[in-house]
C-alpha cells in the first residue's frame, strides 16, 4: 500500500485533538486514534492521573477500544496514529495486537521504542513486525508536550 502523506497528516490532527483534551485535563498531552478500513474506530488520550492507572497511556486505551469495537484482540488490518513515539509498554502491546502500521508525531529520545532508543516494533526476533512512519506533524506534537512540561516546572 503506498504511503499517503495527506491521510497521515489528517489523522495525526485527529490524534492531536485527543492530546489537547489530555492537556486541558492536566495529563501528559499524548493522543491516539486507530483506523480500520479508512474509519477511525478508537480515540484515546493519556489518563494516568484521572484513572489513576500507570498503564493508561493513549495507545493502550485506544487498543482496548479498538479491540472492543472489532470484537477481537487481533487488530491486523489497523493503523495506530499517536502524537508521541510509543514507550516500550505500548510498543509491545501493539505487537501483541498485530497492528499493521504505526504512525507517530514527535520522537521520544528518552523512552521511544519505535526507533529512537530501541525498536521493539520491528525486532525480527518477534513473530510480528509493524510498519513505522515517524515524524508526522512532529513540530506541532512536540510543541504541545514542550508547553505542558514548561508549565509544570
Amino acid at each position: 500500500m503506498p504511503l499517503n502523506n495527506d491521510k497521515f497528516i489528517q489523522l495525526m490532527r485527529e490524534a492531536l485533538k485527543e492530546a489537547e483534551v489530555a492537556y486541558l485535563q492536566k495529563e501528559v498531552p499524548v493522543g491516539a486514534v486507530i483506523v480500520y478500513q479508512n474509519k477511525i474506530i478508537a480515540r484515546a488520550y493519556n489518563q494516568k492521573e484521572e484513572l489513576p492507572d500507570p498503564t493508561a497511556h493513549a495507545e493502550m486505551l485506544a487498543l482496548q477500544k479498538a479491540a472492543q469495537y472489532l470484537g477481537s484482540w487481533h487488530l491486523e488490518d489497523t493503523e495506530l496514529f499517536v502524537t508521541l513515539e510509543p514507550c516500550p509498554m505500548c510498543a509491545y502491546a501493539m505487537l501483541q495486537a498485530r497492528i499493521k502500521r504505526l504512525v507517530f508525531g514527535a520522537y521520544d529520545l528518552k523512552a521511544g521504542a519505535a526507533g529512537s532508543i530501541i525498536n521493539l516494533v520491528q525486532d525480527k526476533r518477534f513473530n510480528h513486525q509493524i510498519e513505522v512512519v515517524g515524524g508526522i506533524l512532529k513540530e506541532e506534537c512536540g510543541l504541545l508536550l514542550q508547553k505542558f512540561f514548561q508549565e509544570r516546572r
